[in-house]
């Protein structure tokens, strides 16, 4: 029993469960924005179909990206205990897992959605998987270019009740993209010792006195606010979220502007990246609950 527990756990680390539930919820809020300009209910059996299908693309996409960096999970401390680094599992089994989530997944939403979800998610893998993984090694535009398929989610809820691609989908997607960018680097600001060993070229490994990655956190949390207002001007949401949309908005720029003073403290600087971390999700979480 314990040992199955245990591979439980690890096929939950090689799939990045927490992660994967944190996309699907995204999912969740295009699919509900998505049903609400159709006029129906956003509880249906097509928000199964939905979620079920992004949860097994992410899962995959997750177990290839830990099959292309075992190495580099090696060297560093924050993944070493990582299932394929630790040799809990070997690269082949976990890129099978990988392979049959991933492809099973993107043909899962072309059956029970429709066709274009089921092709955006696959080139959502695709991107994430051929082009940000391996530029994370080259280049600090890394972060840039993961941020496409970062924010993809929330199309794919969209499309899947749908089924096609709109203005709101770009206002939904342009909300995910902005906010990714303060999130990202101030993880990297955080680990960028660890990501330094494993010769990930992240810009605050790169940008050593922090001045680019602090003004870079700075700009796109101020971004952030209008971008977040553009649901209201298109109707997406009404003055409840307008109201909530500013307070946390202006509450999530306030921890990022309190960031750089306490990036020297490691404790009070990954509190203030959790809080700032935790307005921007509420901030997008909100007008699915509030109208």
């Amino acid at each position: 029993m314990q040992q199955f527990a245990a591979r439980l756990r690890d096929y939950a680390e090689l799939t990045k469960a927490r992660i994967t539930t944190l996309i699907v919820l995204t999912a969740w809020c295009g699919y509900f924005f998505g049903a609400h300009r159709m006029g129906v209910s956003s509880w249906s059996l097509g928000l199964f179909h939905a979620l079920f299908g992004v949860a097994l693309v992410s899962s995959g996409t997750a177990a290839l990206n830990e099959v292309l960096e075992s190495k580099v999970d090696a060297r560093m401390r924050r993944t070493a205990l990582r299932p394929l680094p630790a040799g809990r599992m070997t690269r082949a089994h976990a890129a099978i897992v990988g392979l049959a989530l991933t492809l099973g997944g993107s043909a899962y939403l072309a059956v029970y959605a429709n066709l274009l979800t089921g092709l955006l998610v696959f080139l959502t893998a695709l991107v994430y998987l051929a082009a940000y993984t391996p530029l994370k090694k080259v280049s600090p535009v890394c972060t840039f270019v993961g941020a496409f398929p970062g924010a993809m989610p929330v199309v794919l809820g969209w499309t899947a009740v749908r089924g096609k691609l709109e203005i709101e989908t770009l206002i939904l997607f342009a909300i995910m993209f902005v906010w990714q960018f303060p999130h990202f680097l101030s993880i990297a600001w955080l680990y960028r010792e660890d990501y330094a060993q494993g010769d990930i070229r992240m810009l605050p490994v790169v940008d050593s006195d922090g001045k680019s990655t602090v003004w870079r956190i700075l700009a796109y949390s101020a971004v952030l606010i209008p971008v977040s207002l553009m649901p209201v001007a298109l109707g997406m949401a009404g003055r409840v979220y307008l109201v909530g949309a500013i307070l946390m908005g202006r509450r999530c720029s306030g921890y990022r502007w309190g960031w750089p003073r306490s990036s020297c403290r490691p404790r009070q600087s990954l509190r203030n990246h959790r809080r700032g971390d935790c307005c921007g999700r509420r901030l997008f979480i909100c007008p699915r609950c509030l109208r």
